[in-house]
């Protein structure tokens, strides 16, 4: 199907038509389908769009990662889909950086196909493939990891998470970044710095605030992050964005 760059949902009928493609090739599984859904209709509450509160939590996120020893961002299949370039830029901007496969329906075939997905982007080395450790009390296949990758990191960059293993990572004593547009998930609840924002977006935006810090090349202190602040702003710029929606009459002309 060809798409329309002037269609007014046009960016968002992209990604689903990279979901779709996906999907069809084994890539995506079907729940993906339904999780990125419920994040769009966030992404609504929100105005499709970065908070002040959502792009504070980015910077931020940016000095963890540039101060981590071991820093590792996590890959599904939704996150390969949807930004790949974006893992790949963050991964060029931070060198130090490593890129793991992490499947909550995992088959070898879809850790290949989400590895090849990655190095198609420029992604140089891509970690998880063949996980060779497990993080402890976890009962899904997310606990499959790689000991070079996220079973030893010191700081997990976990867009599109579920809570069990954010959790189960804090319990290691691991600090986690999560990048998830529901401010009500537990992802978000467990994280020691929730990102609600679109996950392109918000990879995007993390490298912007990278770059300036890899070349002054010296490592700045971690500042302090308070959660519960930004998820509660968070909540706020939803409910002031659908305020002023209901008060404008603006739901009523939405184009779908």
């Amino acid at each position: 199907m060809r798409l329309s760059p002037r269609h007014p949902r046009y960016r968002s009928l992209v990604v689903r038509a990279r979901l779709a493609a996906a999907l069809r090739r084994g890539l995506v599984v079907p729940e993906g389908l339904l999780a990125h859904g419920r994040g769009e209709a966030f992404d609504y509450f929100l105005g499709e769009r970065t908070t002040p509160s959502a792009r504070r939590a980015e910077r931020v996120a940016a000095r963890w990662l540039w101060a981590a020893e071991r820093p590792v961002l996590s890959v599904n299949g939704n996150v390969a889909a949807v930004a790949a370039d974006e893992v790949a830029r963050l991964a060029r901007t931070l060198p130090s950086l490593g890129v793991e496969v992490n499947l909550f329906h995992r088959t070898p075939r879809r850790a290949r196909q989400v590895a090849a997905a990655l190095r198609a982007a420029g992604v140089r080395a891509v970690l998880g493939v063949h996980p060779d450790a497990r993080i402890p009390g976890l009962p899904s296949d997310r606990a499959w990891v790689d000991r070079r990758g996220i079973y030893r990191a010191d700081v997990c960059l976990v867009p599109l998470e579920d809570g069990d293993r954010t959790s189960a990572l804090r319990a290691r004593g691991q600090r986690v970044i999560s990048i998830d547009l529901n401010p009500l998930s537990r992802t978000s609840a467990t994280a020691d710095l929730p990102i609600v924002d679109e996950v392109a977006r918000a990879l995007a935006h993390i490298a912007d605030d990278l770059a300036p810090l890899v070349r002054r090349g010296r490592a700045l202190p971690a500042p302090p992050f308070r959660a519960d602040r930004a998820l509660a702003e968070a909540v706020r710029a939803m409910d002031r964005h659908l305020t002023r929606a209901a008060r404008s009459g603006s739901l009523t002309r939405r184009t779908r």
